[in-house]
């Protein structure tokens, strides 16, 4: 069932949500962006149909993990981290709004290839 997959999706993000609140606790700067984006690309990426939207805002997600690891680690608060918690929700959301399970994912048990992410109800 793609409720597997939407499950994984939401396990990343929260995932990742954890990582950016906790920085710099628990990983450097240099391993920040990957540590963010490292159960997304493990768990579901390979899992869904290849989408612009989806790989641009995964990219946002990366962009924002090195903004903030280059911010001041000073300032606790600091708008960056804000900004990747806000790329990461908007990565879980375009992807179970535009997500399709592929092959990968049917094989695994995930739901049936073609089956939309947004339809697991």
């Amino acid at each position: 069932m793609v409720a597997k997959l939407v499950a994984l999706v939401r396990e990343a993000a929260a995932g990742a949500r954890g990582i950016a609140r906790n920085y710099p606790a628990g990983c450097s700067a240099d391993a920040l962006p990957w540590a963010v984006i490292k159960r997304f690309d493990d768990d579901v990426r390979g899992h869904v149909e290849r989408d612009p939207r989806i790989e641009d805002q995964r990219d946002q997600v990366l962009i924002a993990a090195v903004n903030l690891a280059e911010a001041s680690s000073d300032d606790a608060d600091a708008p960056e981290r804000e900004r990747l918690v806000k790329a990461i929700n908007d990565l879980e959301w375009v992807t179970l709004s535009r997500g399709i399970a592929n092959r990968a994912a049917a094989s695994l048990g995930y739901g049936e290839a073609g089956q939309r992410l947004r339809d697991a109800g």
